[in-house]
């Protein structure tokens, strides 16, 4: 079994997967689409970061392809649909990330309130400007956390425990830690916010979702922090607002167009603004939170690979934890239609094998049928399950005995 990682992932995923008999390629940058065909023959195993875009040119290229596993939190960058329709379990890292991207917020919070980053850079240039104009505590303000999922509602307990106020909006219905109040509108957050932080998904849906409407309802001399998806921001837009003097500074971590490699250059229309805080994509780059990355998404990977367990893969039907030593696993990715089940078991009736164990799981058109079985099935038993009409995959696999 081979496996292809890009992107600098964290040596924990390579140990993990040579420990579970995979060759290891490592790549330190992304690939492009016709680098990817070229690379992939012969791959079971894909982990990709944010740079990396897998589309259904690329999954129809890679029939060798079991899985992808993306070391970060989203999955914007893979056509999940794609993924699902060639039978490519897609997992990620929803969590892993969450403590690193709020204490980047929350710093880049008090550098802006402070004006820090214009004022080191103005120390480097030899200029001595000792002065309290523009520079405010956050005790007391209010931040605007627009998205209340993992990192938004993580970042509304510690910005709370350094006294800042905290309101948020959220499109699902999302409880309220500590004091923290929902707004019932995102003109609502951005009326009363002295700090708005973004945190949603890139979804299609949010491409472009602020621009000069939302800037200009801010309220006068706020701050704005994007740590979440590039795509989000109309970085003109704010350019033009900073310049004016309506946002008082900001500080953007991802943007429309990024670097695919270390070292490339990069151009916004936000660089050289004063009191503007430009990273590269680095809210999840601590040494901590990238080798929980990867010790996490690997080990989905080899339990999908082992025994077949789709639990948080975010493309496939969630089914199946692991196996009792001594077990052997039947795995059927399905066409979600009525009756597959008991023909399933009737196979197995005919077959005389009794059943241990069975879970079974549906997302949109696909079901997921785990089986355990005490002894391996005969190969007419398994061509008969892989003859079915409504059959799209299905391993065999066996529980090493305890």
């Amino acid at each position: 079994m081979k496996a292809l990682l890009l992107e600098n992932i964290h040596p924990a995923a390579v140990a993990r997967l040579e420990e579970a008999g995979y060759e290891v390629e490592l790549r330190k940058g992304s690939m492009s689409e016709d680098e990817l065909l070229a690379a992939l023959p012969g791959v079971s195993v894909l982990g990709i970061r944010s740079n990396t875009h897998l589309t259904d040119k690329v999954f129809a290229g890679a029939p060798d392809l079991d899985a992808v596993g993306c070391f970060c939190i989203g999955t914007n960058q893979v056509d999940l649909p794609a993924a699902t329709a060639h039978s490519v379990a897609v997992f990620n890292a929803p969590h892993s990330n969450t403590r690193s991207v709020v204490e980047l917020v929350i710093g880049e919070i008090i550098m802006l309130a402070r004006r820090l980053a214009e004022k080191t850079t103005r120390m480097h240039d030899g200029v001595w400007d000792k002065s309290a104009a523009g520079s405010h505590e956050i005790r007391g303000r209010t931040l605007g956390i627009v998205g209340y999922g993992n990192i938004g509602s993580q970042l509304s307990v510690v910005a709370e425990a350094l006294a800042m106020r905290v309101v948020y909006f959220d499109i699902a219905d999302r409880l309220a830690h500590g004091n923290a109040r929902r707004m019932g509108s995102l003109e609502e957050l951005l009326a009363t916010a002295d700090v708005v932080s973004l945190h949603v998904d890139g979804r299609p849906g949010n491409a472009g979702l602020f621009g000069p409407v939302f800037f200009d309802l801010m309220k006068p001399r706020s701050l704005f922090i994007n740590a979440s998806r590039g795509m989000l921001v109309d970085t003109e837009a704010l350019r033009e607002r900073i310049l004016s003097g309506h946002i008082a500074g900001a500080a953007m971590d991802v943007f429309p167009i990024e670097p695919k490699a270390q070292g490339d250059r990069f151009d916004s229309p936000l660089r050289g603004l004063d009191n503007v805080i430009l990273t590269p994509h680095v809210g999840g780059s601590t040494q901590e939170a990238q080798e929980e990355i990867g010790h996490f998404v690997s080990g989905k990977l080899v339990g999908y690979a082992r025994h077949g367990s789709t639990e948080l893969s975010v493309n496939l039907p969630a089914a199946g934890t692991a196996p009792e030593p001594g077990t052997h696993r039947v795995t059927l990715l399905h066409q979600n239609v009525p009756g597959v089940l008991a023909e399933v078991n009737n196979a197995f009736a005919e077959a005389g094998v009794n059943i241990l164990g069975q879970a079974l799981a549906t997302r949109g058109e696909q079901g997921y049928v785990v089986t355990d079985v005490a002894a391996p099935l005969d190969a007419g038993t398994v061509e008969a399950l892989r003859a079915m009409p409504q059959t799209v995959l299905l391993r065999t696999m066996s529980a090493p005995a305890a």
